[in-house]
This record gives structure tokens, sequence and C-alpha cells, in this order.
């Protein structure tokens, strides 16, 4: 008997272990899709012959696109499950780099922003479903999983982001690149989609969640104070990220004036920093915990972002751009994990709580452009700081005090 329960809880890690490795593969995909147009943004406003505040309205379509994903992968999941609405996120990404790449050649804002919605779509659904499949792995494995795994995001972004410099210093077409990114994301689609099992998320519907209406579930969820507070830290910290994403090549050009080759590179820098803490994230959480590990990443954040914005020095602020990767590199996933173990229902909770992290890729992107077109993007860059700095308040309160004594007394 005892030698039968082995076999099986064996055969259920290693399942995990090729779930656990195939979700790096897909997260990767929007890492190395977003940085790869990213750095390409002075190229792509300059072929568009756009100021910042048309470039905000442009990234615009990025943050509907987001939403709208993100609001409706949550009940997709629970109906359909996570590997369907993966497929359905990471084909959305494949079409949108050549169509944002044809609109920049055509000098067409339009198509721009229309491929920039379709990305929004994808990666918005994509994410939940990766997050909410990821949580499940993490429990299963019973030991911290979501920060490598966005680490494989970062890691795409810094690979995007390599290449981004490269093909901006050469000058390399920029609906070629998007191109050769989208064959890429195609193929990692096809091979790691086959290690996805069918039915996590949607399981929670089958279980105990049956018996309560979306409506219902969605009542308790708001009245949660606590899973409230960490939705908090989430829109703050993913804004801290989705700031960078958006607008760090445009900042340190526009801001600091470096060239956009240099710009981009700057860029690279912060998606480095980002990998190196999502992928060392996992040994802090266990000899901390997450709320010590969380408000420490915080207060690093708003200290780059505070160089940034003040310290009118290029070596400074590329410096500091190093602190605000490490800073804002486990505040999202660290935040949702949080919310995994917060209560019953883990799948329900992943995506509410990334439903409100991802407010900030709606209103960041526009808010940012016209405070920049105002008062310049440094100072545009306030915004972000003054959250990061009261999700380094609200840190502490992710978990409960039993579990913050108990991370206390391990150290």
């Amino acid at each position: 008997m005892c030698t039968f329960v082995h076999m099986d809880r064996k055969n259920v890690t290693e399942e995990a272990l090729r779930r656990r490795l195939a979700l790096c593969a897909l997260f990767f995909v929007p890492g190395v899709s977003i940085s790869s147009w990213v750095t390409r943004t002075p190229d792509i406003r300059d072929l568009l012959g756009a100021s910042t505040a048309e470039v905000g309205l442009v990234l615009l379509g990025l943050s509907v696109g987001s939403m709208v994903g993100i609001l409706s992968a949550g009940p997709l999941v629970m109906r359909f499950s996570t590997r369907p609405i993966m497929v359905l996120g990471t084909a959305l990404i494949v079409l949108s780099m050549p169509t944002i790449g044809l609109g920049a050649s055509l000098s067409q804002s339009g198509v721009v922003t229309a491929g920039l919605l379709l990305f929004g779509l994808g990666m918005g659904g994509l994410e939940v479903a990766l997050n909410v499949e990821g949580a499940d792995v993490e429990q299963v494995l019973d030991k911290p999983v979501l920060p490598a795994l966005h680490g494989s995001f970062s890691l795409g972004t810094f690979v995007g982001a390599v290449a981004g410099i490269v093909f901006t210093a050469t000058e390399f077409p920029v609906l070629t690149h998007l191109l050769i990114v989208s064959g890429i994301d195609l193929l990692i689609l096809v091979v790691a989609i086959r290690q996805i099992s069918s039915g996590v998320g949607a399981a929670d519907r089958a279980g105990g969640a049956s018996s309560a209406s979306p409506g219902g579930r969605l009542g308790a969820l708001v009245r949660d104070g606590r899973l409230l507070i960490i939705g908090a830290v989430v829109l703050a910290m993913a804004l801290a990220e989705g700031t960078a994403n958006d607008w760090l090549p445009l900042v340190m050009v526009d801001g600091h004036g470096f060239d956009p080759a240099l710009g981009s590179a700057i860029y690279a820098v912060f998606a480095a920093s980002m990998t190196v803490g999502r992928f060392s994230g996992g040994w802090f959480i266990a000899r901390y915990g997450r709320a010590a590990v969380l408000c420490a990443s915080a207060i690093a954040g708003a200290a780059g972002l505070a160089v940034v914005i003040f310290v009118d020095n290029q070596v400074a602020a590329g410096a500091a751009v190093v602190l605000w990767g490490l800073g804002a590199s486990l505040g999202f996933p660290v935040a949702l994990s949080a919310a995994g173990a917060s209560g019953p229902h883990s799948s329900a909770r992943v995506s509410f709580v990334a439903t409100l992290g991802y407010v900030a890729f709606l209103v960041g992107p526009p808010v940012l452009g016209f405070l920049g077109e105002h008062y310049g993007l440094r100072r545009a860059l306030i915004v972000p700081l003054a959250l990061v700095v009261a999700a380094a308040f609200l840190a502490p309160h992710i978990t409960r005090r039993r579990e913050r004594l108990l991370s206390s007394s391990t150290r």
C-alpha cells in the first residue's frame, strides 16, 4: 500500500515539474514579445511622427486590451480551465507582433493601436491563466514557484531587450524584427502546451465553489479585507513594472538625454535586474516570508524610482534602474502567491487580485503620457513612486500575523 502511495505521489510531482518547465517557456513568450516592441518605441514613435501624448493614446490600445483580457480571463478559466485560455492568449500575441510592425512601417498609428490591442488581449488573458496554473503547481510542490515563473517572463524581456538594442543600433526594420519574434512565440506554444493538463481552474467550479454563484463569490472576495490589501499592493507594484515596460526607454532618451540605443540598453539593465530578482526570490521568501520580502522590494523600487526622477545624472539614473528592477521584480508574483494562499478557491482569488493589479495597465500608460506631455516624463514617475511607497506600508499586512511570527521564528 505504501509503495503505491509513494509511486502515485512521485508521478504527481514529476507531472508538476513538467508543468513548471512548460509554464517557464510560456511565461517567456509575453516577456520577449513586450520587450521587443518596447525597445523599438523610439523608432516606432519616429515612424509614426507622434508626440509623447499621442504615444500615450497609442498605448491605450494595450491598456484596453489588457483589461478586457484580464476581466474576461477569470470567468473563462472557471468555465474552460487554464489550457485553452493559454492557447488563445499566446495565439493573439503571435498575431499582434506583425500587426504592430506593419502599422509602424506604414506610419499608421491606428494599425499599431490595433496590434497593441491584440497584444493586450492575449497577454491579459494569458497571464491570468498562467498565474492560476502556477499557483496550482506551487501548492502541489509546496514551495515558491511563481517568482521563478515570473523570472522566465523577465528573462524573456532581457533577451528581447538585448535583441532590440542590436536591431535598433543597426537600424534593422521593425516589421522584420517583430515577425521573427512572432515565429519564436509560435514555436514555444506548439512545444510547451503539450505539458499543460486540462481541468486546472475549472476544478474550483466543479468543487465546493460550485455551490456559490459567481456574484456571491465576488461579494465574498470584495469583503475580504486582506485580499483587498494584497490587490492594492499588486496594483502598485504592477504599475512600477509596467511603467518601465511602457516608458523607460523614452524616459532615458527624453528625460536624461541618452540616445535611443543607450535608452534600450538601460531597459535591458532593468530587465536583467528583474530576472535576477525573480530567480533568486524563492530563497528569500522561504527564509524571510512573503511580507518581509515584499516590503523590502517596495522600498528598493521606491529608492530606484526616486533617483531616476530627482537626480539629474545619467550614471546615477542608469544605476538606479537596477534598484527599480530588483524592487519591482517580486511585487507581482509574491502578492499573487499570497492571494492564492489567503483562503479557499485559490483560482478565484488569484484571478481577482490579478484583475485589480491590471488596472495599472489600463490607467498607467495614458495617464503617464499626458502627465509627461505637460510636466515631463521624469516628473510623471512621481505617480508610481507614491503608490510603491504606499505598498511598502501595506506589505506587512498581506499575511496573517501567525504566518509572520512563524517566518520570524525560523530565521
